[in-house]
C-alpha cells in the first residue's frame, strides 16, 4: 500500500507548471518567428513579434507568483526563451537589417557588423546567467545591468521606427553598430536599473502617476512605434544618468565632509 501511495506523490513532484510555462513557450514561439520573418524580410512583423515575446515573458512570472506555481524548471525554461527572443532573435533582426550591409565598406567592417550582433547574443547569455546566479541576493529595486527583454526593446523598436519612417537599414548601418554594441555592454554592466517589482507598494498612488500613465497611453495611440522607442531609449538612458548623479553626489559628500573636518580643525586652540 505505501508503494502504491508513494507513486502519485512521485509523479506529481515530476511534473510541471501548465499555465506559466504555456506563456513562456509564446514567448519563444515570438521569438522563433521573429527570426524567420526577418529572414524574410518582414522586419515590421520580426519587431512586432519580439514586443509581443517581452509582453509576454512580464506575463509568465507574475501569473507563476499569483498561482503559487513556481519552480526551479519554470526558472530555467524562462531563461531559456530570453536566450532567444531577447538574445539571439534582435541579434538576428539588427544583423538582417542593417549590420549586414557594412560588408560594403569593405571585409573588415563586414566582420564588425557580424561581431556585433554576436556580442548582444553572447552579453543577453551572460546577463541572464549572472541574474540565474544572483537571485535572491541583491536589491529587488534595482537590475543590475539592462535587463535583456529591455536591451531587446532598444534594437527593435528602434528598427520598427525606423522601417514607419521609411529608414533602410543600410542609410543607419554604422548608427546601428554602434547601438548594438553599446546596448550590448550594458546588459553586462554594473549600472544600476529600477526594476518595478517592488511598485507600487500600496493600492494609491499619486494623481501626478496617473497623468503620466494617460501620457503614455495617448502617445502609444497616436504613434506605436516612435512611443515604444522612445520609452525603450529612455529606460537605457536613465541607468547611466542616476549613475553619474550617485557618483556626483558621494563626490559631492565627500567635499563636504573633508571641509567640515579641515574647519573643525582650524577650529582647535
Amino acid at each position: 500500500m505505501s508503494g502504491t501511495h508513494g507513486q502519485p506523490s512521485a509523479n506529481k513532484r515530476r511534473g510541471i507548471y501548465l499555465l506559466p510555462n504555456l506563456f513562456t513557450t509564446g514567448a519563444l514561439f515570438a521569438g522563433f518567428y521573429a527570426i524567420v520573418a526577418a529572414m524574410n524580410g518582414r522586419f515590421v512583423a520580426a519587431s512586432e513579434a519580439v514586443v509581443i515575446a517581452g509582453l509576454l515573458d512580464g506575463v509568465d512570472g507574475r501569473i507563476a507568483r499569483l498561482t503559487g506555481s513556481q519552480s526551479d524548471f519554470g526558472v530555467q525554461y524562462d531563461s531559456l526563451s530570453d536566450l532567444v527572443s531577447f538574445g539571439l532573435a534582435p541579434a538576428l533582426v539588427v544583423y538582417l537589417w542593417a549590420l549586414a550591409s557594412l560588408s560594403e565598406y569593405g571585409q573588415a567592417m563586414g566582420k564588425i557588423g557580424w561581431l556585433a550582433a554576436f556580442l548582444f547574443a553572447a552579453c543577453t547569455a551572460l546577463r541572464l546567467a549572472r541574474f540565474n546566479t544572483q537571485a535572491g541576493v541583491g536589491d529587488k529595486r534595482y537590475f543590475q545591468g539592462l535587463a535583456s527583454p529591455a536591451a531587446a526593446a532598444v534594437i527593435i523598436t528602434s528598427i520598427w521606427a525606423c522601417e514607419a519612417e521609411g529608414i533602410r537599414g543600410a542609410e543607419v548601418n554604422v548608427i546601428a553598430a554602434v547601438a548594438t554594441v553599446a546596448t550590448a555592454l550594458l546588459m553586462v554592466s554594473n549600472v544600476r536599473y529600477h526594476s518595478f517589482k517592488t511598485w507600487p507598494k500600496t493600492d494609491r498612488v499619486p494623481f501626478l502617476w496617473i497623468l503620466v500613465l494617460v501620457i503614455v497611453f495617448v502617445l502609444l495611440a497616436i504613434d506605436l512605434p516612435k512611443a515604444l522607442c522612445g520609452i525603450a531609449l529612455t529606460y537605457a538612458i536613465s541607468g547611466p544618468v542616476m549613475t553619474l548623479i550617485g557618483v556626483s553626489r558621494k563626490r559631492s559628500d565627500r567635499v563636504k565632509r573633508r571641509r567640515e573636518g579641515d574647519e573643525g580643525g582650524e577650529a582647535e586652540p
